[in-house]
């Protein structure tokens, strides 16, 4: 195929870096953009619905991308909007080259990435590897034409245990509950690490690996600045597809090697992704969802020669407890920094409770988390509606609920609609402006108050909050840079870190407000309001003035804010930064 890149964009607004991709040997220089990007996840069922079906799609998040323009973000990631039969919500892909009619056409996806560009965006989309739609023209010709048809090859066939074949390959289990295979009437099994209507590839096949160069090169040819790898640490399954020997496998995962996860064979399929990303301008990434047992074998995924990112999925694993988070992240810093990659933070994603509930605490603890995370150095991911302090929606009825680990009994507790509820955009009832009519999961009726329109202005609200704190990121050399940060001593349950140009984070995690002495400080942002400092009266944070405007450049001076004493009060569940 011959790459035709996507043209550059005519202007990039105010405070963005132009994503367009630029063609190679116009004295363009490396910027490494995702060393330290913040980039805004879009699930698109959930973001916005531009023809009024209830459902979220490409139109309706083209119509949206001001928004994200504004919070300040500098990329966004779509999750899978492919042609599929929606089994797994678009992660059952039966063509990897088309737009499925839910979200739009192939014109509407070319017509968002054009678009984001404009608004100084840079889009990664999902690509879904491991696994495709039983639906898929390859799976679909393998059970027609039987056993010993070539195609079968390309999956995982296997014929059973037991006298008559009737007993699984394996006693492998699926991730959503239940074997990890299915009988077919003609005898054999067919391995699917996920739903039954997921077979798992077989990347032993020099087939399935030509395949996968080609799609990436058809969606960078399209002008995609990067894939973010579904189930990143699967593919390669063991020799011979050895037993585990018990059960509950899926609460393993991440936490030690298993014969069909993060195998070392990964890592060449990886090599030759780099090599097909590095052939295009622009910077093009690769962002791993790998989870390995260690922050160590994490980090083998983003070696120089494989992909860019991956996600820290130690980090969103870990209490609020200083001295847990503080040891997530050294260990991160230190594991990624052996190999040169940025490390990555992230709170919330389509397939976790959000933090606001997972962390408990409540919205102030959440609004903590968000800060500490922001001011560490490397990339940020943001899932979308935590800038508005959606909670997880945890009282869905039974009738509703589309996880299809929650329909398989001996599965997961499938939580996964609750952070999948569609974003209330304005007004004061349902769909709060998402669409025209009813949304594929029902919104709760009190969340007129948590609306971008509600909270726009509101200088406590946690929309503001976000746009001030990712403006400052912007405009504040120290955030988001470098590749360590400089402890300075904190009483239990608090941390106190020192980033390049003399910014400073401190962060309570307890229940109880403590006094800490500090250096001369400014305060800049405070994830509390009102903010209180001691022996002082209580003082704004000003955050309209910090966050200047959300497209402040980064090489902006910051803003100066009050002035505070030495010896501060800082409340329960509460992230400041100050400027020293």
């Amino acid at each position: 195929m011959t790459r035709q890149h996507s043209p550059t964009p005519d202007a990039a607004p105010p405070g963005h870096s132009h994503p367009g991709n630029t063609p190679a040997g116009k004295g363009t220089s490396a910027t490494e953009w995702w060393r330290d990007a913040v980039i805004y996840q879009i699930y698109p069922r959930s973001f916005a619905d531009g023809n009024g079906d209830g459902m979220g799609d490409l139109p309706g998040i083209r119509g949206r991308l001001g928004h994200l323009r504004d919070l300040g973000v500098d990329a966004v990631w779509l999750s899978p909007f492919y042609a599929s039969p929606q089994a797994d919500a678009g992660y059952d892909v039966a063509d990897y080259r088309a737009t499925d009619p839910l979200f739009g056409t192939l014109a509407d996806a070319e017509a968002v990435i054009r678009e984001a560009h404009h608004q100084g965006l840079r889009v990664i989309i999902d690509i879904v590897p491991n696994h495709c739609s039983d639906q898929h023209a390859w799976f679909r010709r393998a059970v027609a034409e039987g056993p010993g048809s070539v195609l079968r090859d390309r999956f995982h066939f296997r014929k059973g245990r037991g006298d008559n074949g009737e007993l699984p390959p394996n006693d492998w289990e699926s991730v959503f509950g239940g074997p990890a295979w299915t009988r077919l009437p003609d005898g054999e099994w067919y391995l699917h690490l996920f739903a039954p209507e997921q077979p798992d590839f077989n990347w032993d096949h020099p087939a399935v690996q030509d395949e996968f160069r080609s799609i990436l090169r058809f969606w960078l040819d399209l002008g995609i600045d990067g894939f973010r790898v579904d189930v990143a640490h699967g593919m390669v399954k063991a020799p011979g597809l050895p037993d585990i020997g018990h059960g509950e496998q899926a609460r393993l995962i991440g936490s030690q090697v298993l014969p069909f996860f993060d195998q070392d064979g990964v890592h060449a399929i990886y090599r030759s992704w780099r090599t097909i990303l590095d052939e295009y301008p622009g910077e093009r990434i690769g962002v791993a969802e790998a989870w390995a047992p260690t922050i160590e074998r994490l980090a083998r995924y983003v070696r120089p020669d494989e992909l860019h990112q991956g996600f820290n999925f130690h980090y969103l694993n870990t209490r609020w407890d200083a001295d847990e988070l503080r040891t997530a992240i050294d260990t991160s810093l230190t594991a990624l920094g052996a190999v040169g990659a940025p490390a990555t933070w992230v709170l919330s994603n389509h397939d976790l409770v959000r933090h606001r509930t997972r962390l408990g605490g409540g919205l102030d603890r959440a609004r903590a988390a968000t800060l500490l995370m922001l001011a560490l150095p490397g990339s940020a991911y943001l899932y979308q509606g935590e800038e508005l302090g959606l909670p997880e929606v945890t009282d869905l009825p039974d009738e509703v609920r589309q996880d299809p680990s929650f329909f398989r009994a001996s599965g997961q507790e499938g939580l996964r609609d609750g952070c999948r509820v569609p974003l209330p955009w304005s007004g004061t009832e349902p769909p709060y402006g998402f669409g025209a009519g009813d949304t594929w999961l029902p919104q709760p009726d009190d969340w007129a108050a948590l609306t971008v329109e509600a909270q726009t202005g509101d200088p406590a609200s946690t929309l503001e909050l976000y746009r001030g704190a990712l403006a400052i990121r912007r405009a504040h050399p120290g955030l988001g840079a470098g590749d360590a940060v400089e402890w300075l001593a904190a009483p239990d349950g608090v941390l106190v870190f020192r980033r390049p140009g003399g910014l400073l984070c401190t962060v309570n995690t307890t229940a109880e407000t403590v006094r800490l002495a500090l250096p001369p400080v400014r305060q800049l942002l405070s994830s509390r309001v009102p903010f209180v400092a001691s022996s002082s009266p209580a003082v704004s944070p000003s955050l309209s003035a910090a966050r200047q405007s959300s497209n402040a450049p980064r090489d902006e001076t910051v803003p100066e804010n009050r002035e505070v004493s030495e010896v501060c009060e800082i409340p329960a569940d509460t992230a400041i930064w100050w400027a020293e």
